[in-house]
C-alpha cells in the first residue's frame, strides 16, 4: 500500500460533510456491517477484543466504516455480532456521536455472512441495501452503492460486487468482471482482459436474495452469489483504491503504522 494512496484517503477523511446533510435529508438507504466473526487468524488479539474493534490510527476498524457511511449519507446502520458482541454496543451506543442511527442483530454464535444478513433482514427492509465486512480498511465512496440502488431495483438484478486487485495473500482473485457484469470464472467466453478480481466484502443486495434461508441457520454467502452469477443477475465495478484485508496481526499492524505516521506528518 503506497503512502500517496492513505495520504489520498485522509484527505477525503477530513473534507467537509456539507453535502451529507443535504442526503441525509433526502435519501433513505440501510447498510449493515458484518462484526461477528471470531477472528481466530487475529488472535490472541481477537481473544479479548473482537476483530472490527481493533484500531488503525486510534480509531476502531468499524469506526472508519461509519464515518465514511455518514459522509456517504447512509446513517440508517445494522451491525451483526456475536463473539464479544457486548463490547460492540457498548463501544458503539446507538450511534448517535456518529450521525448515524445503529440497531443490533445479535447473533450468540455466528451465522456466517448470508445466514447474519438472514437473521436481519426484519431490520433491513424491503428495499437494497449495502454490506460491508467490518474487517476491512479502505477509501471507496460508499455513496457509489447509495446511487446505484435504483438501477438494481429497475433491472432485476440481485446483486452489485465491489471488486478489488488480488492482494498478495489472494493471487488467484474470486470473480471476473465483463462490461460491469460479474462472470463464473468457468466461463471460456472470456478474452484475455477478463482476468480475476477479489471481492472486497462490499457489496448491494435485493433482501429477495436471502429470503430462502431459515431465519438462525449458519448459511456461507459464497453460493447464493455464484447461483445468482450464473443467472447472469449480478453487476460490480472495480474499486482501484485502497483496500486492506485486514485479516492478521502483521498487516493490522503495518496498516497502523502507516496512518498514524500521516497523521503525525499533516
Amino acid at each position: 500500500m503506497s503512502r500517496r494512496s492513505l495520504r489520498g484517503f485522509l484527505h477525503f477523511e477530513l473534507l467537509a460533510t456539507l453535502e451529507q446533510d443535504f442526503l441525509c435529508e433526502f435519501f433513505d438507504m440501510k447498510a449493515m456491517l458484518l462484526a461477528a466473526g471470531r477472528g481466530e487468524r487475529m488472535r490472541p488479539l481477537t481473544d479479548h477484543t473482537p476483530k472490527p474493534l481493533l484500531t488503525v490510527g486510534g480509531k476502531p476498524l468499524i469506526v472508519w466504516h461509519i464515518e465514511n457511511l455518514v459522509r456517504a449519507g447512509i446513517t440508517d446502520l445494522v451491525i451483526n455480532h456475536a463473539h464479544l458482541g457486548a463490547q460492540i454496543e457498548k463501544t458503539l451506543g446507538d450511534g448517535s456521536r456518529f450521525g448515524a442511527h445503529i440497531q443490533y442483530s445479535a447473533e450468540g454464535t455466528a451465522l456466517e455472512t448470508a445466514g447474519g444478513i438472514a437473521y436481519a433482514l426484519h431490520l433491513l427492509g424491503n428495499e437494497p441495501f449495502a454490506v460491508i465486512n467490518g474487517d476491512i480498511f479502505c477509501d471507496y465512496d460508499f455513496a457509489r452503492l447509495r446511487d446505484r440502488t435504483e438501477k438494481l431495483k429497475s433491472n432485476g438484478d440481485s446483486a452489485h460486487l465491489v471488486l478489488v486487485n488480488n492482494p498478495p495473500q489472494h493471487p488467484d482473485g474470486d470473480f471476473h468482471l465483463h462490461d460491469s457484469r460479474i462472470v463464473d470464472p468457468c466461463n471460456l467466453r472470456l478474452t484475455s482482459n477478463d482476468s480475476r478480481l477479489t471481492f472486497s466484502g462490499i457489496g448491494l443486495y435485493q433482501p429477495g436474495m436471502f429470503a430462502g434461508i431459515t431465519r438462525g441457520n449458519k448459511t456461507p454467502l459464497a453460493p447464493l452469489l455464484r447461483a445468482q452469477i450464473a443467472l447472469g443477475k449480478v453487476s460490480g465495478d472495480h474499486h482501484q483504491g485502497l483496500w486492506v484485508d485486514v485479516g492478521t496481526p502483521q498487516r493490522l499492524e503495518e496498516l497502523d503504522r502507516q496512518v498514524r505516521s500521516l497523521h503525525n506528518a499533516s
